[in-house]
């Protein structure tokens, strides 16, 4: 219905006449109590442009007469949308529209940015391998065979089969000590649980890497810690750099991220003294240790020593981060507090845990890491060989490497996504500026654009520094 066809006259500065026939201008109905139903049918007109910027509303007895309802509904809804920013009232003066949107219409949403032709960027596995008839058996198994118990409410630290498959399978592969393991939905989730837990401890500084995970850094701020960076050379993490007063460092020691390097043993050790002689914490992120190509994997930190280390993985980098499910491998003294540390943080569905349970019980994960790792391996070397003979570190493990360049990283970025590629830049992940360099994802790159996606590279004014 146009305002032409009830009669109103839209002025630049519209005001309530005696023939506004509000009771047909707002569409009062639908559920809930009828001081709902009105704070619904203003918000749409004002959204809609019916009643525009700056108009004045009729007198609360003036509109309760035209809608045939009492005055206490409509000074309900008056307040309710004073509070919401659309109204706004005066002592002596009408109550008037606040809110103006776009040409008197909703405000469109931002357009999403466009699909990148070539995505280098660094954090994804490869999409299109992710498993899926696999995992489509594993949860059709898990519906036709789990008992009705476990539809309810996921378990507190996660179902009590994955955890136990989850701390065998880690102490086969990774060399963890556990005999239990926290189920949480991410590294970061995991991260900022533990956070919590020091903060809870009085402990208020937390140390990290630098350059490392911005994601990580945010998790552990927004449990309250302070945030401290700390370098990494070529061996790993400088712990004399540790400054005092850190009670806890987060490492990625098989890979770090983004550099690429592995902490070296003398490393370790430095490191472990420092947490013995400080009562500190060490939070191990194991986020890609399963991809290493030219030597076996490292093991843990955690295995070393599982008093003063917490284990942190997921399946974001082997699986997908579609699944959700993520763990924690916590000091037995601390677990009671981790899991309470955030009561209201959402669980992974128990469907999904119990998928991901069989999926390893049955050697599915196992199989898809060996054929991962393959093609992993053949991707990473199809991309060393277009890049030719560019300075690059980081290689040896994991789904990306940094490319050093001599030129300002920034805009090439921003030249290359104007080209439809995607790459990340080093400084993103640094607190402050240093040797420009691009960190080049290449998990998510299919086999038969790694070639195109450099000659894009170059397109875009990239040069072997």
């Amino acid at each position: 219905m146009t305002l032409g066809a009830i009669g109103l006259s839209l002025r630049s500065n519209f005001v309530a006449t005696k023939q506004t026939d509000w009771g047909v201008l707002l569409d009062v109905s639908g559920p809930g109590a009828r001081h709902e139903q009105l704070v619904r049918a203003l918000r749409t007109a004002i959204r809609n442009g019916v009643v525009p910027p700056d108009a004045a509303l009729p007198p609360s007895r003036k509109l309760a007469e035209d809608l045939g309802c009492s005055r206490w509904v409509v000074t309900q809804a008056y307040a309710q949308l004073v509070a919401e920013g659309y109204l706004v009232g005066r002592s002596g003066s009408a109550t008037r529209v606040r809110w103006a949107g776009t040409s008197g219409n909703v405000r469109p949403p931002s357009p999403a940015p466009p699909t990148p032709k070539y995505d280098l960027a660094p954090g994804l596995p490869d999409l299109r391998a992710f498993p899926r008839q696999r995992w489509a058996d594993m949860l059709r198994h898990v519906l036709t065979t789990a008992p009705h118990t476990d539809f309810g409410l996921p378990p507190p630290g996660g179902h009590p089969r994955l955890r136990a498959v989850l701390a065998e399978y880690l102490r086969r592969v990774r060399g963890a000590v556990t005999e239990d393991v926290a189920i949480c939905t991410s590294v970061t989730d995991g991260v900022h649980r533990i956070a919590r837990t020091l903060k809870a401890k009085g402990v208020t500084t937390i140390a990290v890497e630098e350059p490392g995970w911005t994601r990580v850094w945010r998790a552990a701020e927004s449990a309250g810690l302070r945030v401290v960076t700390v370098p990494v050379d070529d061996d790993g993490l400088r712990v004399d750099l540790i400054p005092v007063g850190a009670k806890a460092v987060v490492v990625t020691p098989a890979h770090q991220f983004p550099s690429g390097v592995v902490l070296t043993p003398g490393r370790r050790a430095e490191l472990l003294t420092w947490a013995r002689k400080t009562g500190g914490l060490i939070l191990e992120d194991d986020y890609d240790a399963e991809f290493r190509y030219d030597r076996r994997p490292v093991g843990t930190v955690q295995g070393m020593d599982p008093k003063r280390v917490v284990l942190l993985g997921s399946v974001s980098k082997t699986l997908s981060p579609a699944v959700g499910v993520g763990w924690c491998v916590v000091p037995p003294q601390w677990t009671h507090k981790v899991l309470a540390a955030n009561p209201t943080a959402p669980a992974p569905p128990v469907l999904d845990q119990l998928a991901l349970a069989e999926f390893i019980e049955r050697g599915g994960y196992d199989r898809h890491l060996r054929a991962a790792r393959l093609r992993y391996r053949a991707r990473r070397d199809r991309l060393l060989a277009a890049l030719g003979d560019a300075k690059v570190s980081g290689a040896a493990a994991g789904l990306h490497l940094v490319l050093h360049v001599d030129q300002d990283a920034a805009a090439l970025v921003r030249r290359a996504a104007a080209n439809g590629l995607k790459v990340g830049n080093l400084d993103d992940y640094r607190a402050g500026v240093g040797e420009p360099a691009l960190v080049l994802g290449y998990g998510n790159l299919a086999d038969n654009a790694v070639a195109d996606a450099v000659r894009a590279l170059r397109a875009a004014g990239y040069r072997s520094s």
